[in-house]
């Protein structure tokens, strides 16, 4: 069986890795996550569904910068936090039909394995120790990614990257472990007291979870740069195997208004909300997969409101007495290439009947 992503043949022989930055909790489930795991969902289904094993890691971050200011700014427990929105984001996640991750691992459980990625990388000379933290030379990651140093540093910046600290050899050089600031929690570590960096704990959980090469690497495209450049770099220093993802799923942004919907901004739209508003989650995930993955689109409610309307279309389509073998294959095709599930549903909606029960229930809407 080969699937294509981004144009690209990615044969599967055996069980199908994949791998999908998940949330940091708090503030969630907005539409920008969930259409990141509803599209890894999607993958999932199809693979199965054409007979290929599947495991799927999804992470929680909850060692995280921005997690413990929100718990600072609510007075409450990091962890209590953590535990309150992971709870939400489950209760989300089953609402849009989202299979259980094979593997769900939780940064703060796995920090003796970003200590052990940390040694592996000094081992190798891809790291330095200084004032109680480990540094991963970052000198041509940004090249690899494709930036020249001036929007590598403004993106390093923006996603909390400190390249203005001096303990630094090079602006461009990133945490694997970093000592902790007042009131943050704190682990022990040969190099002192104080937590992991946020690309090493995603590459220490996809290696402890996957091992050290996976299929298809999911998540936002805003996470580009620098967090999957710096993650698929540290793993590749530490065990010597490259490609670390042999693809790369990067779903395009979620907009409000033209601007990117973002905790930071505020403009969130939250799966819950429209949940409790009486729209049907699985008119919520046909809008969310009804476009190009990769694709950046806009929300607007009106368009919520064509998905609902044309699930009742699907659903009555999908009455008609047809069992048209072919139309259902070439439906599997067109979401084998690049999952292209609109061609896929004009083709399925077309043939009705049993095709499009068949991969109305593949795409999870019915």
């Amino acid at each position: 069986m080969s699937l294509r992503v981004n144009g690209r043949a990615v044969p599967i022989i055996g069980t199908a890795r994949i791998y999908v930055c998940g949330i940091t909790p708090y503030g969630t489930t907005h539409l920008g996550h969930a259409s990141t795991f509803v599209w890894i969902d999607v993958l999932a289904r199809l693979l199965r569904h054409t007979g290929v094993a599947v495991e799927v890691c999804r992470n929680i971050t909850d060692i995280d910068d921005d997690m413990f200011e929100q718990a600072r700014s609510q007075h409450d427990d990091w962890r209590t936090l953590a535990t309150r929105q992971t709870y939400r984001f489950e209760e989300d996640m089953r609402l849009l039909r989202v299979g259980h991750p094979t593997y769900e691992p939780q940064a703060h459980v796995y920090v003796d394995e970003v200590v052990a990625l940390a040694q592996a990388l000094l081992d190798a000379g891809a790291a330095y120790e200084r004032d109680g933290a480990v540094y991963f030379r970052g000198a041509g990651v940004a090249e690899r990614a494709g930036l020249d140093a001036a929007a590598a540093a403004a993106l390093d910046a923006e996603h909390g990257g400190r390249p203005d600290d001096g303990s630094k050899d090079d602006p461009s050089d990133s945490p694997v472990w970093q000592r902790s600031a007042e009131g943050e929690p704190s682990w022990p570590s040969p190099w002192g007291p104080g937590r992991p960096g946020w690309h090493a704990e995603c590459a220490a959980m996809a290696l402890a979870t996957l091992g050290p090469g996976i299929d298809v690497h999911g998540g936002g495209a805003d996470l580009t740069y620098p967090h999957h450049a710096f993650e698929a770099a540290q793993a590749e220093a530490a065990t010597g195997v490259t490609p670390f993802a042999r693809s790369w799923l990067h779903v395009g942004t979620v907009t409000v208004g033209g601007q990117k919907m973002a905790k930071s901004t505020g403009n969130l739209v939250l799966v819950h909300d429209l949940v409790e508003d009486n729209w049907p989650p699985a008119a919520v995930r046909l809008y969310l997969i009804d476009r190009p993955w990769a694709a950046t689109w806009d929300y607007a409610e009106d368009g919520l409101a064509a998905a609902a309307e044309r699930l009742d279309r699907l659903w009555s389509r999908a009455g008609t007495p047809s069992t048209d073998v072919a139309s259902e294959q070439a439906a599997v095709d067109a979401l084998l290439d690049d999952l292209d599930v609109p061609r896929a549903l004009a083709i399925a909606e077309e043939a009705g009947g049993h095709t499009l029960r068949s991969v109305g229930a593949l795409l999870g809407i019915f």
